[in-house]
């Protein structure tokens, strides 16, 4: 299988998937880390996260997919969201959580 079906596969599958350096209770770096705190302060506990580290190919892989060029990405019921930075200007504005909590439903 194609490294971009496996990952269409997992973004698809998932409601909330993270694509980060390390896991969600061991971060890798401090961007992957703002991404876990950020969704945990929107109240979303229960999330996919996959290691790009363990995996050189979707370490790429994600990178084309999205074509966007940094770790972590966010998405959302299939949908790419950004990356650390844009999920924290999404926070502060109150956006992120709105939107997680309409696609909750």
């Amino acid at each position: 299988m194609a490294i971009q079906d496996v990952i269409k596969g997992q973004v698809t599958q998932n409601r909330v998937v993270l694509y980060m350096k390390g896991s969600p209770d061991f971060p890798q770096c401090g961007f992957s880390a703002n991404a876990v705190q950020i969704l945990r302060a929107c109240g979303v506990e229960d999330f996919a996260s996959v290691n790009v580290l363990e995996n050189p190919e979707i370490r790429q892989g994600i990178k084309e997919y999205a074509n966007w060029p940094t770790i972590p990405q966010l998405y959302i019921n299939g949908e790419f969201v950004g990356g650390s930075d844009i999920m924290t200007e999404m926070f502060r504005s109150g956006e992120l959580k709105k939107l997680l909590e309409k696609t909750a439903a």
